[in-house]
This record gives C-alpha cells, structure tokens and sequence, in this order.
C-alpha cells in the first residue's frame, strides 16, 4: 500500500514537472517569462523548454489590436453646458515587457487618461464646436495619449467618439431651432415655386395672346386680300358687261328695300339720287312700249347703245388689270410661328434678367 501511494505520487510530480517545463505559446500571444523573480525573456509563439521550479509565467499578453469602451463621461464646455460623451479606444500592445512592467493595469491608465484629455479639449470648445468637431477632437485625443501610452508599449490607433449628449433642454431648443429653420426654408421654397409658376403663366398667357394677335391680324390680312379680290372681279364683269344706265336704275330700286329694313327705321329719307333712278327705269319702260314702232324699237336700240359708256382712247382695259396676289396660308402661318418664337426669347430673357437682379 505504501508502495503504491509513493509511485502515485511519483507520477503527479513527473506531471507537473512536464506540464512546467514544456510551453506551447498560441499566435499573436506573447508570454513573459522571469527566472528566480527577475525577467528572463519573452516567449514567442511556438514550443518553448522552461526549467521547471525556476522559470514562472508572469503574464500572457494578447498582441493583437484590441477595442475598449468607456462609460459616459460627463463634460463641461466653454460655454458652460454639461454634456455626457462617450469614447471608444483602438489599442495594440507592441511591447510585452513594458506593457507588464511599465504599468500595473494599462487599461485603467488609458481609461483616465482619455477622461482628462478629453475634458482639457472639450473645455476649450463651444457646444457648437463640440458637436460639429468631433475629427479635430479624434486627433487631439489620439495625440495624446499615443504620446503618453508610447512608453507602455502601446499602441493607440484610433480613438472615436461614440455619442455626445447635450442636456435635455438644451436638445429641445436645438430641435425648436431646426424645426423653425426647416419651416423658413419650406416658406422660401414655395414663395420660390409660387413666384416660378406665376412667372410661367404669365409667359403662356403672353405667348397666347401674342400667336392669337397674329392670328387675327393675319385672318384680317387674308379677309381684306379676298374681299379686295372679290370686288375687282366684279368690277371687272361689270365693266366687261358694258351695263346700260336703266339696268344700273333697276338694280337701285331692288337695294331700296334693303335700306329701309330694320325695326329702328322710324323715318325714312328719300335720296335725291331716286328721281334720276326712277327716270331712266320709267323711260325703259316707254321705251319697251312703244314695240309696235319700228323706229321707236330703232330709237330705243340707238338710245341703249349710245347710253352705254363707251372707253375713252388710251384707257387701259379693266382685264388687263393686275390681279390681287392672295398671301399663301402656309407661309403666313410659318411666319406667325417665327414671330412668336422671337416673342418668347424675348419673354425668356427678360424672365433671367429679372431672376439675376435680386442676386446682384
């Protein structure tokens, strides 16, 4: 039994002298090693033979790049308002040794550290600046504390500020300001979209009745050449006719009639020109009586054709007349349209011109 409770222990003590004296050091981990209670050297990563007894682990550091946030930490500005921000830390240890002996806790000194420079920069802003600075914050912040963690063997990569909370007053004001800001620039925008739609349809009304007025004037241009038209072709068959005085006389009495219609006609004026009318129509009727006699139908015969007018010599002939040119619909219309379009640049660039003068 004896001997069985001395091999036991036998074994354990071998164990514990292997488990000592070998050491597997795992990737991006550095273990410092001291001999006798003083530092003997760093452990890389890989296999390592320790002399079990005499050679102690003193720590295992973590080589890679590591992140930290701090608590809300409270700040007061230059202009005297509390505000609470947070702080987020990229550290790597590049120094084993000085991160184990420089320093008994690395992470409490980077914590403090971070708090008084952050309240030395903060207390120099506005919170204005504070929350519109928050790179030149960053910047300062890591300067600093690289400069200080640098004799540690730490490496402080960024530093970024989480959050900055104004007080609660303080963030209803700002969101009134906003508010009331958001509601100028709504104001301007829709006196801007109202002045720009009232300013187009007065150019479209513009436009319109500028190509309406051409299209009246150039209907009227057109009526006029075809009435002008109109009475020089009948003028000419009328002079091509030779038309006697009694036929002149009996196309006035047919007009009479036409003169007096109306109901507003309350009195009617004879013209003096009725009597000579009347002559010669009463005369081509005795004329037209008298059919029995031939030297009367000779009379009458003679008397027609030496009624009618006859042309003086050197009078030129009414068909040799000019004919009205009548202005081509198609080419009036490209007209109007060319008009219309020199009307428009002309409305567009008194529109710039008026857009440019409250900005000059």
């Amino acid at each position: 039994m004896v001997t069985l409770i001395v091999l036991v222990l036998v074994v354990l003590f071998v164990a514990v002298v292997v488990a000592r004296t070998i050491r597997i050091v795992p990737q991006a981990t550095a273990v410092i090693v001291e001999r006798l209670g003083r530092f003997s050297r760093t452990l890389d990563a890989g296999l390592h033979i320790l002399i079990p007894f005499i050679d102690k682990v003193r720590a295992t550091v973590d080589l890679r790049e590591q992140v930290v946030s701090f608590p809300p930490q409270t700040v007061i500005t230059s202009d005297n308002l509390v505000v609470s921000i947070d702080t987020v830390i990229y550290y790597q240890p590049t120094d084993p040794k000085a991160a184990t002996y420089e320093i008994a806790n690395f992470i409490q000194g980077i914590e403090q550290l971070t708090v008084t420079t952050l309240r030395n920069v903060v207390g120099s802003l506005d919170l204005e600046q504070t929350l519109t600075s928050r790179d030149q914050i960053n910047g300062q912040l890591r300067g600093v504390l690289d400069d200080a963690t640098g004799r540690w063997g730490i490496r402080v990569n960024r530093v970024e500020l989480k959050a900055i909370d104004p007080p609660a007053s303080v963030q209803d004001s700002m969101e009134k300001q906003m508010r009331a800001e958001r509601d100028r620039r709504a104001a301007i925008l829709n006196a801007e979209g109202l002045k720009q739609s009232q300013i187009l349809t007065a150019e479209g009304e513009k436009q319109s009745q500028i190509l309406r007025a051409e299209g009246q004037a150039q209907a009227a241009i057109l009526r006029s050449q075809g009435e002008a038209r109109a009475i020089t072709q009948v003028f000419d068959a009328i002079h091509r006719g030779d038309p006697d005085p009694k036929l002149l006389a009996y196309q006035y009495l047919q007009t009479l009639p036409q003169i007096a219609r109306g109901d507003a006609n309350k009195v009617w004026i004879v013209p003096s020109e009725l009597n000579d009318a009347l002559k010669g129509f009463g005369s081509m009727f005795s004329a037209h009586g008298g059919a029995g006699d031939g030297r009367a139908d000779g009379a009458g015969g003679n008397g027609a054709t030496s009624a009618r007018p006859r042309r003086a010599e050197g009078q030129v002939p009414v068909s040799d007349l000019e004919e009205p040119t009548l202005e081509d619909p198609a080419e009036a219309l490209q007209r109007a349209r060319a008009e219309a379009a020199g009307a428009t640049r002309e409305a567009d660039h008194a529109t710039r011109s008026t857009g440019q003068a409250p900005g000059a």
